[in-house]
């Protein structure tokens, strides 16, 4: 079945790629094993969960992910679940698979932010549709962490020097004078800046400079 590929091709297509993860929490061993299944021979990652207390142990969920989350679960149920996600923060758009289907219990899980309430037992399409959904709803989020994580690996790569003239070329300043600040050639401040454009994979500077602006506010918020 290559819906799912084909779909999230298109969401993912960025310079940098990676796997979606999709958490399964159900306590029935029977669901777990065949969601999982299901899931990575579509080329998902699967992390599965007979309880939500397992589920909560983890440390931080992954940026690129989604919760598949059965809803009548012993002890902690999925609907209480999806609350207490949102009370720490945890923002992962979140299906319900419930073998119940109560009206109630979907209207407070969509109120609350479900992408699809789905009643076992559904069709495999209708569920990797609902993934799709929901990882379209992070990818642009997701993406642009990633872009900006490629962006500051790229400014590392740097050299001292390197980031010393370009932090005074963004300032406009021309090269004989950034050549007379550091003591050096002009003709090596054009090899620094040459260096700087092709390591940090831009053609213009002014297209560099609005990036690293938007990489220092994203820094700043964060």
């Amino acid at each position: 079945m290559l819906y799912f590929l084909d779909s999230c091709t298109r969401i993912m297509k960025r310079r940098i790629l990676t796997t979606p993860t999709i958490y399964v929490v159900d306590d029935d061993l029977s669901v777990r094993e065949s969601l999982s299944s299901l899931l990575r021979a579509e080329g998902m990652a699967v992390e599965t969960f007979a309880s939500p207390i397992e589920f909560l142990a983890l440390e931080r969920l992954k940026d690129f992910s989604c919760a598949v989350l059965d809803v009548r679960m012993p002890g902690l149920d999925g609907l209480s679940l999806q609350d207490e996600l949102a009370r720490r923060g945890w923002e992962v758009p979140i299906i319900f698979i419930t073998g119940h289907g109560d009206v109630p219990d979907a209207v407070r899980a969509m109120k609350a932010g479900a992408i699809d309430f789905l009643k076992k037992p559904f069709d495999d399409l209708a569920l990797l549709q609902g993934i799709t959904s929901a990882l379209s709803r992070v990818s642009r989020a997701f993406h642009r962490k990633l872009e900006a994580a490629e962006l500051r690996e790229r400014y590392e790569q740097l050299t001292p020097r390197e980031k010393e003239v370009l932090d005074m070329a963004i300032q406009g300043k021309a090269n004989k004078v950034i050549a007379l600040e550091l003591g050096i050639s002009e003709s090596t401040i054009k090899v620094h800046r040459h260096n700087v454009m092709s390591k940090m994979h831009f053609r213009s500077l002014p297209e560099l400079a609005l990036a690293l602006q938007r990489l220092k506010e994203a820094d700043r918020a964060g």
